[in-house]
């Protein structure tokens, strides 16, 4: 097959800048984690919420103000407005509240606006067992996405998929602690999103690599294989560019329309977007190629297995 044409981006030539990038974003990230940490909500640390529906439209420093003359010590560690007029708030306390203290709450608030608040409450075991949950969540992802890509494809072809995955989820996760947005079970929906997106989105490339590895006679020289990684990239680069454009542009207009409930989500959703097709596009193809080059090179160099004839002692 002849991969000869006159337009192409040199994806391959520039992978090495990829990998730095890459490796250096993913350095930082680790100190930023362990220093500035990240704004855990209640759906991950003990915590009370709060929900005032209101037949007015609602303010937070309204909000703030209606739990601080509701009792000492009512103030809200955050306030989210939703509804079409803003009537409804969710107040969200660290620290469980107890009977007494929901009851004020709930009374106090039936006077203002002749509608009980619900309360619910998240205990440290719960937030830990969330937490956890999440984390083996994604865990059993990544295994049976390794398990379904190394059957359709090659093992290579899955743990190159995983690295790329791991790296669109670390960085959403940076970003989040980078704007320090509220970490929440919608954040974790996000993600499992965007594991989905960034695998479906890396499988396709992969797909074009196979089929054009296919038509290739045969693969002598690293620039043999890469150009096959060059071929299959811009093959499908339209492809990518335009699907992700789509589903940004509607994350996009989730952000700023959905109201404040699911910006966490929406944000987490366009962030891991971006980061999803960089590391289809940088990432995972160029990870594939360097591993699958040495692959070859090690079937090369075995040493061949002798003819048990030829071991035939001369009579």
């Amino acid at each position: 097959m002849n991969f000869k044409t006159n337009k192409r981006v040199p994806f391959v030539k520039h992978r090495k800048k990829f990998f730095l990038f890459s490796l250096v974003f993913t350095l930082a990230g680790i100190i930023l984690l362990s220093t500035a940490g990240l704004n855990l909500g209640i759906d991950f640390e003990s915590g009370s919420k709060v929900e005032v529906l209101a037949d007015e439209t609602l303010t937070e420093e309204e909000v703030y103000e209606q739990f601080a003359e509701a009792g000492s010590g009512y103030e809200p560690d955050d306030v989210t407005l939703a509804g079409d007029n803003n009537e409804m708030a969710y107040a969200s306390f660290i620290g469980t509240l107890d009977q007494a203290e929901i009851a004020e709450i709930q009374n106090y608030f039936v006077d203002q606006y002749d509608n009980e608040p619900s309360v619910s409450t998240v205990s440290p075991q719960v937030g830990q067992e969330l937490a956890k949950n999440a984390l083996i969540s994604v865990l059993i992802a990544s295994i049976g996405i390794i398990i379904y890509v190394s059957i359709r494809f090659q093992f290579l072809y899955g743990v190159a998929s995983i690295v790329a995955l791991l790296h669109d989820a670390f960085f959403i996760i940076v970003v989040f602690s980078i704007v320090q947005f509220e970490v929440n079970v919608p954040f974790i929906a996000a993600v499992l999103t965007i594991v989905g997106y960034s695998i479906n989105d890396t499988i396709v490339t992969f797909d074009r690599i196979r089929e054009n590895m296919n038509e290739t006679e045969e693969i002598k020289t690293f620039d043999d294989l890469a150009e096959v990684v060059d071929v299959s990239l811009n093959q499908t680069l339209t492809r990518s560019i335009n699907t992700v454009l789509t589903v940004v542009f509607a994350a996009v207009c989730i952000f700023l329309l959905g109201g404040e409930a699911i910006r966490s989500f929406s944000f987490a959703l366009v962030i891991g977007l971006i980061a999803g097709t960089y590391s289809s596009l940088f990432l995972a193809s160029q990870l594939w190629l360097v591993w699958k080059w040495k692959s070859l090179e090690r079937e090369k160099n075995k040493p061949k297995k002798e003819d048990p004839e030829d071991l035939e002692p001369e009579v």
